[in-house]
C-alpha cells in the first residue's frame, strides 16, 4: 500500500496521528508512506521514528519546483496548490498506484477497503460529499463546464492510478486552466473541471466521511448512519472546514474526542520512541 502526503513542519503532529489510526484499524500490509515536502523537514527524523514503529516505510519526496517555472503562481495561487495535481511527475516511475489523503483525518477502520478499488480506465477515485439537496452540485457544474461528471469530487481522499494519469495529466493543461479561469479551491476546481469525467465515485460516508455533517448523513439516510454506524462501518473521517480537532478547547462533539483521543495516544508514542 503506498500512501501520498503533502504537508510541511506545522502537520507532523497530525500526520503521525493519521498513520497512527492506519495502523491500529488496518489489517497488515506493507505500508510505504511518501510525504511531499518543500523543503526537508525539521522533525523528519520524528516521523520517521513513528513510521519505523508502526512498521511503515517513509520516503521524503522534495518538491521539484523547476515543474512550475512556466505555472501561473501569485499569493492566491502557490505552488502547494499543484503538488497532489502534478505528484506524478515526482513520485518514483516504479510506483503504479497511491493514495493521496489529508493530514485532518482519522482512519477508523481497514484502509485497504479503499485502496484496493478497481481503478480500470479511470484516473482517480473519489468520493463526493453528502448533502440534502443537489443544488452546489449543480452550481459546480455551471462554474467549472463539466456537466458529464458525477458531481463535485472532494480532493482530501484522492486514489490515484499513476500509469493512466502520467499518460493523461499533463502540467501545461492545468496552468492554462488555472490563467483562464477564475477558481475558488484551485487545485480542487482543476481536478474536477479537467478531470471529473475520469474519477471513479465512491461512497463518502465510507471513504470520505466530513465530520461536520453527521447530521446530515443520519438524515439522508433515513436514521441509518448513526454515530454507531459510524464507528462500525466508516473507514475515513475528515475533519474539513476551519475548525480543527487539535484546536478546539470547548465540547464539539462526539466525532471531535475521538480525534483528541488518537492526538493524545500519538503523543505518547512520540514521547516514547524520540
Amino acid at each position: 500500500m503506498n500512501l501520498l502526503f503533502a504537508i510541511d513542519d506545522r502537520f507532523v503532529s497530525q500526520l503521525e496521528t493519521v498513520l497512527l489510526s492506519i495502523h491500529l484499524n488496518t489489517k497488515e500490509r506493507d505500508i510505504d508512506i511518501y510525504v511531499l515536502q518543500k523543503t526537508p523537514l525539521n522533525k523528519e527524523a520524528e516521523l520517521k521514528a513513528i513510521a519505523d514503529e508502526f512498521g511503515m516505510h517513509y520516503h521524503r519526496v522534495l518538491v521539484d519546483e523547476t515543474l512550475f517555472d512556466h505555472a501561473p503562481v501569485t499569493d492566491r495561487y502557490p505552488t502547494t496548490i499543484y503538488y497532489r495535481l502534478l505528484a506524478h511527475q515526482m513520485l518514483p516511475e516504479s510506483i503504479h498506484k497511491i493514495l493521496y489523503l489529508d493530514a485532518d483525518l482519522l482512519c477508523i477502520n481497514d484502509l485497504g477497503q479503499l485502496y484496493d478499488t478497481d481503478l480500470t480506465g479511470k484516473l482517480y477515485a473519489s468520493a463526493i460529499h453528502a448533502s440534502l439537496t443537489n443544488t452546489t452540485d449543480v452550481i459546480n457544474k455551471i462554474r467549472l463546464q463539466n456537466f458529464s461528471a458525477d458531481g463535485y469530487y472532494n480532493s482530501g481522499v484522492l486514489l490515484m492510478n499513476l500509469d493512466l494519469i502520467r499518460e493523461t495529466v499533463k502540467a501545461e493543461d492545468i496552468f492554462d486552466y488555472i490563467r483562464e479561469h477564475i477558481l475558488l479551491l484551485p487545485d480542487q476546481d482543476v481536478l474536477n473541471a479537467l478531470y471529473g469525467d475520469q474519477i471513479k465515485s465512491v461512497p463518502d460516508q465510507l471513504f470520505n466521511f466530513d465530520t461536520r455533517n453527521l447530521a446530515t448523513y443520519a438524515t439522508i439516510s433515513f436514521g441509518e448512519w448513526t454515530l454507531d454506524w459510524v464507528i462500525k462501518n466508516t473507514v475515513i473521517l475528515h475533519y474539513c472546514g476551519r475548525d480543527k480537532p487539535w484546536l478546539i478547547t470547548m465540547n464539539h462533539g462526539r466525532l471531535t474526542a475521538l480525534y483528541k483521543q488518537y492526538f493524545q495516544m500519538t503523543k505518547h508514542i512520540v514521547n516514547r520512541v524520540r
